[in-house]
């Protein structure tokens, strides 16, 4: 009989546990639902985790599912009680008291077994209220990861954007953008799993962006949509719509597969997963210019120097592909391959910064020779005349140097590497003026 009234006590005591149990799951769920929470029900809430967290050991699947959520949950329902005040209206950075990258990961992860365990059950009981919050916290969670981003915390950021496309997979971008964030952190374990990822949804990022000229500020300004542009134009205070399409990111995410996979020592897999891309994308050329990265990444600069020649055959004008082929020249030593290339590249662009730069560096390079010719002279009749000769050929460069510098210097005045080449020409060839004027606004 002592037997059997343990059992039945035993018994009692689990079944006293589940209605324990159920009565602070339909507590978190009461507050949960609430429109408009208050610091007394976040109070509450808190202390209902509590007293729930040590009945889960030997909870059913849906409570335990349920239970992990509202946890995960809470300091997001702390920050929207904050924002109800209005001492905190407007102020974007109060969400980053209540953030931190593994919050935000383990939100992710237990909204989605939310929403999984519900399509199993085909009860679903919280998943529109999970996409709404999503919809609500992601501008806010995007904040976070790029003022994470601005604090060089790159792995961090990329976590949060990984963890923000995991909540709402309609947004790839957030995945691309985790993936940049990862490679700039030198996380390239994770940046193949968001590019191998980007790659098996086959992500582009194309987008079309709606630009209208507004006629108060005489400046253009984007819209959401079409449709969006379309209101103010018929409002009459914008005029002039115009659409710009981006390119595709496509070469860019098979580009960086490969360097990761080149910089891992799998240079043969680099190899092959750049052919696949390209016999899997034949139109898009892009995917040359990918290929030829990374020959030169290895060196292979014959073949590198071939595949931009074939997508120059495509694409004669792209001036982003001239001036590569000018930059692989010198750095090969060509110096009159490179010098052709630059000056190609600024007949189609004449604006092109690095192009009006690096075709003053190439012809600068001439002037170690005349310096070290001049310095190895004596004071003969005949060494002075070639002193003179060296001198008046220093000078004539220096000249055909100075219009590319000048131009870059237009260009971009804050250039430190411009702005000091410039001057040092200005000085070697006397022109004090100018020389002063421009330490003046060091």
């Amino acid at each position: 009989m002592k037997i059997r009234h343990l059992v039945l006590a035993s018994a009692m005591i689990v079944s006293f546990s589940s209605f324990a149990q159920k009565d602070e799951m339909k507590g978190l769920k009461k507050i949960y639902d609430k429109q408009a929470l208050t610091d007394k029900d976040i109070v509450e809430y808190k202390a209902t985790l509590v007293k729930a967290e040590p009945l889960m050991t030997a909870a059913a699947e849906s409570d335990k599912v349920y239970f992990d959520y509202y946890k995960a949950v809470a300091p997001f329902l702390e920050m929207k009680v904050a924002y109800t005040k209005p001492e905190n209206a407007g102020n974007a950075k109060l969400a980053n008291n209540y953030f931190t990258p593994e919050k935000i990961e383990l939100l992710a992860k237990n909204l989605n077994a939310v929403k999984e365990f519900e399509k199993k059950s085909g009860k679903a009981l919280l998943t529109k209220s999970i996409d709404d919050g999503v919809a609500q916290a992601k501008p806010f969670i995007v904040n976070y990861a790029v003022g994470l981003g601005e604090e060089k915390k790159y792995k961090e950021a990329g976590n949060v954007l990984y963890s923000a496309y995991q909540m709402d997979k309609n947004d790839p971008d957030k995945l691309f953008y985790a993936a940049s964030f990862a490679v700039n952190a030198r996380d390239y374990d994770s940046a193949l799993v968001y590019y191998y990822e980007l790659k098996q949804i086959n992500y582009t990022g194309e987008t079309t962006v709606f630009w209208a000229y507004n006629k108060a500020s005489k400046q253009e300004e984007t819209f959401n949509s079409k449709s969006e542009r379309e209101i103010f134009i018929k409002s009459g205070t914008h005029e002039k719509p115009r659409d710009e399409k981006t390119p595709s990111k496509r070469g860019e995410i098979y580009k960086n597969i490969a360097l990761i996979l080149v910089e891992k020592g799998k240079v043969e897999e680099a190899k092959a997963a750049v052919t696949e891309a390209r016999n899997a994308n034949p139109e898009d050329s892009s995917l040359i210019l990918t290929e030829a990265d990374l020959y030169l990444k290895v060196n292979d600069f014959d073949t590198y120097t071939k595949l931009v020649n074939q997508a120059l055959a495509n694409d004669p004008n792209n001036v982003d592909l001239v001036y590569n082929l000018g930059v692989i020249s010198g750095n090969a030593n060509k110096v009159a391959d490179a010098e052709k290339y630059y000056r190609r590249a600024l007949e189609i662009n004449p604006n092109y910064f690095n192009a009006n730069l690096n075709l003053a560096e190439l012809l600068l390079r001439a002037d170690e020779k005349f310096v070290n010719e001049m310095n190895k002279l004596g004071t003969s009749e005949k060494d002075n005349k070639r002193y003179e000769v060296l001198k008046a050929e220093r000078e004539k460069n220096f000249k055909a140097v100075l219009p590319y510098l000048e131009k870059a210097y237009e260009l971009q005045p804050d250039n430190d590497a411009a702005k000091k080449t410039l001057m040092s020409v200005y000085n070697a060839l006397e022109m004090t003026d100018k020389y002063k004027a421009l330490k003046a606004k060091q």
